[in-house]
């Protein structure tokens, strides 16, 4: 297997600080080589074509299910919202990679406390909520996610992993890798927090539980080091 870290991070024009951030906090702890590719609509050209739904609270809902095409459907691959913190090195995920599975996530059971999401955007709620927010893909076992799929398919049969024969084909990472951020009580030991509500980078969110390390990495991002 590539000792090699691929990483596609879901990109937002409402969010572009939150990609770089979680982009800092991947690489200053990443004991590996990682490779960073942001899905943001602008880059695909016709790759993606579908009309944006009333109900996307992000421009990169469906856009995510390219990564195994983007990957020309070889080694694995790891999908991530943009609104995360990684507090650990990535290559303990890496490690996880089992060839049993097709692709492998924190496959949460809860219901959302709130009824809104950032912006006053409506939080949904559905079988299989923010699994695919964070997804280790087996690219060669998700061919069924080609580009007219991804087009055509519908938000639930993407997000519920429909395209997959059966949930067997799912393996499951400690939730640690994907800890909700007021879902969740905090977790000193959470490998990597989800900001499911919003997150630092809007006002009112800026107290939420771990946006003290996310200031933190922020700052780090935007330090010059003076030339003695």
């Amino acid at each position: 297997m590539s000792d090699t870290a691929r990483i596609f991070i879901g990109f937002d024009s409402k969010e572009v600080v939150a990609y770089h951030v979680f982009c800092q906090s991947i690489q200053e702890k990443s004991s590996i080589p990682v490779e960073f590719t942001p899905i943001a609509l602008n880059n695909l050209g016709g790759l993606f074509t579908r009309e944006r739904n009333q109900l996307q609270t992000t421009e990169f809902s469906f856009s995510r299910f390219l990564v195994p095409y983007l990957s020309n459907y070889e080694g694995w691959s790891i999908f991530a919202d943009c609104d995360m913190l990684m507090r650990t090195d990535i290559a303990k995920l890496w490690s996880l990679r089992d060839d049993r599975y097709a692709a492998m996530c924190v496959k949460h059971d809860y219901v959302p406390k709130v009824e809104t999401k950032f912006l006053g955007q409506t939080q949904t709620k559905y079988e299989k909520k923010n699994w695919s927010s964070f997804i280790l893909f087996n690219n060669a076992k998700c061919k069924a996610l080609t580009k007219d799929y991804v087009n055509t398919a519908t938000g639930l049969q993407l997000h519920q992993f429909k395209w997959l024969e059966s949930d067997d084909q799912i393996g499951e990472i400690p939730a640690t890798w994907n800890w909700l951020v007021n879902e969740y009580d905090h977790n000193p030991d959470a490998d990597n927090v989800h900001f499911t509500d919003g997150g630092p980078y809007f006002e009112e969110y800026k107290n939420d539980d771990y946006a003290e390390e996310w200031f933190a990495a922020r700052e780090r991002m935007l330090t010059v080091v003076q030339r003695a």
